[in-house]
């Protein structure tokens, strides 16, 4: 539904229909776009023009005001000041701080998953609700820190990988939801869909689920009836709406060549195309059964290629991008001076200076001292000047240079183990 608003109360993730000025003080070519880079905010706020038309039914709608005088039936009205600290923001923190507490958020994120998948195995009702939590704590990890749990939750076995993409997609829906924009509450609501949206591979074969090789066409169509059989599952608990959603679209293209149902354009909801951004980049950067995962920052550059021949939203990609960063955490990056640097944290002003940790001389051959290096600091000489592939490479330690050690062994340690 189309509605007018200000200039000022545009937000991320809102759908530009139409700007209320002379067509020369438009700062863009276009007028029909998703806000999804903070910048194109400024520019229209800079831009004299006082107020535009949005789509809510392609974006977000116009946040509701703080405080309402009558509550909506299903909130409890508090007092003004109680209210404040339920909405306010976790505290930011390094990226050192939270790998710690996304380690044992990771291995306890991991069970709880895969007692979901085995209770949806035994015919049981799905009770989303036991999953709020978990949410909310993933949510705010992401809040602290977006780059800890969502680069921990990239590295999993071949055993784990059914249960631990459920994790990885959350986090990343999170992290996505929170680039453009929406409030915390909504990032849950991303979350949880992100959580839940392929419970419908726990009703498929494991024999075909795990097939270490190609399927076969016949597989290949039971696996594509996972959207279907999991929006089933869902239906019969008590899940969102956002998650049923996105449960049964993620799998949908913009162009219309996607599956269950082919949709296209307006059609998919903005959710919807996040799902399918989150679940095809984890899935291409996983290590699975039949094949070795991308390197991260290979993957961004083939999902932009594929966004060229209509796979996925641009404007999403664009904010998946910002968010995650042009060479994401763990990625293995080529210096000007030709040294090797693994990606340690973003520097989200700059994304594509982020802070690296250098070891490896392509001159001598040889390791090096590892030297952290913040390449967007004033004076800083080193610049990337290109990606690494580590299947050529096959370096052992890349991920214990970005995330240590510690947080490694508290990540993989199984239940039987105390953390």
């Amino acid at each position: 539904m189309l509605k007018k608003i200000a200039i000022q109360d545009l937000r991320l993730g809102m759908h530009l229909h139409e700007l209320c000025g002379p067509w020369l003080d438009h700062p863009f070519w276009r007028a029909k776009f998703l806000l999804a880079d903070p910048a194109d905010i400024a520019k229209l706020r800079a831009s004299g023009i006082n107020e535009c038309w949005i789509d809510n039914a392609k974006g977000l709608d116009v946040a509701p005001p703080a405080a309402k005088a009558t509550p909506a039936p299903d909130v409890v009205a508090v007092p003004e000041a109680t209210a404040a600290p339920k909405t306010a923001e976790p505290a930011a923190c390094a990226m050192n701080e939270e790998l710690a507490r996304a380690a044992l958020l990771v291995k306890k994120s991991r069970t709880a998953v895969m007692s979901l998948f085995s209770e949806a195995r035994m015919g049981k009702t799905m009770n989303t609700e036991q999953c709020s939590e978990l949410v909310g704590e993933i949510t705010e990890s992401v809040w602290r820190n977006p780059g800890a749990l969502v680069s921990l939750a990239r590295l999993k076995t071949h055993d784990d990988y059914s249960y631990m993409h459920s994790v990885a997609v959350c986090a990343l829906m999170v992290s996505l939801a929170r680039q453009l924009g929406q409030g915390e509450a909504e990032a849950r609501d991303a979350g949880m869909a992100g959580l839940l949206h392929d419970m419908g591979k726990a009703l498929m074969p494991l024999e075909v689920l795990n097939k270490p090789g190609k399927l076969t066409d016949a597989e290949f169509d039971l696996i594509k009836t996972h959207p279907e059989r999991g929006h089933e599952l869902l239906l019969g608990g008590s899940a969102t709406a956002v998650a049923l959603d996105v449960c049964l679209h993620h799998h949908e293209r913009p162009d219309g060549k996607g599956y269950p149902h082919r949709l296209s354009g307006t059609a998919l909801s903005l959710q919807a195309r996040m799902g399918a951004v989150c679940d095809v980049y984890d899935a291409i950067t996983s290590n699975r059964p039949y094949k070795a995962g991308w390197d991260p920052a290979e993957s961004i550059a083939r999902m932009a290629e594929w966004t060229k021949q209509g796979q996925f939203d641009p404007l999403v990609v664009h904010a998946f991008v910002s968010s995650l960063g042009i060479y994401p955490t763990g990625s293995l990056v080529r210096l000007q001076s030709g040294r090797l640097a693994v990606v340690v944290e973003q520097n989200p002003a700059a994304l594509a200076a982020p802070q690296v940790k250098v070891f490896f001389s392509t001159k001598a051959q040889m390791p090096v001292p590892p030297e952290l290096v913040d390449l967007n600091q004033p004076g800083c000489s080193e610049r990337i000047t290109g990606r690494e592939s580590n299947t050529v490479w096959q370096f052992k330690h890349l991920d214990e240079l970005w995330a240590g050690r510690e947080a490694l062994d508290k990540a993989r340690r199984t239940g039987s183990q105390k953390p």
